[in-house]
């Protein structure tokens, strides 16, 4: 079976989906997130949108592949959880600078 490596800051934030508090070491103060059509800026505020998604969602997410590109890690992940469609396969693209993220883009 092939393990999936990812670089720090998205390990600690896939392992950390209920836990607001690690989150928000993974990211910048300024980081920016991209989901279902919103833009969360600043870890106080995204911090806030993952903590209110986890609690409506109850999502278990499983990062199963991970390519570069054009500079981006994009991480494919299976998400299951309190929503139409699940599971679904989810694609996170993660910048990262100096070993925090700086902005993420959620897409189905």
């Amino acid at each position: 079976m092939h393990t999936l490596t990812l670089p720090e800051p998205i390990s600690t934030y896939f392992a950390s989906e209920h836990d607001s508090e690690a989150l928000k070491q993974c990211f910048k103060d300024d980081a920016i997130l991209k989901d279902d059509g919103h833009t969360y800026e600043g870890i106080d505020t995204i911090t806030a949108f993952l903590a209110a998604a986890s609690v409506k969602y109850n999502a278990t997410t499983v990062p199963f592949d991970m390519k570069n590109n054009d500079g981006f890690h994009v991480v494919m992940a299976k998400v299951t959880g309190n929503f139409p469609g699940s599971p679904a396969n989810l694609s996170y693209r993660f910048g990262l600078d100096h070993g925090l993220i700086e902005s993420l883009e959620i897409n189905v």
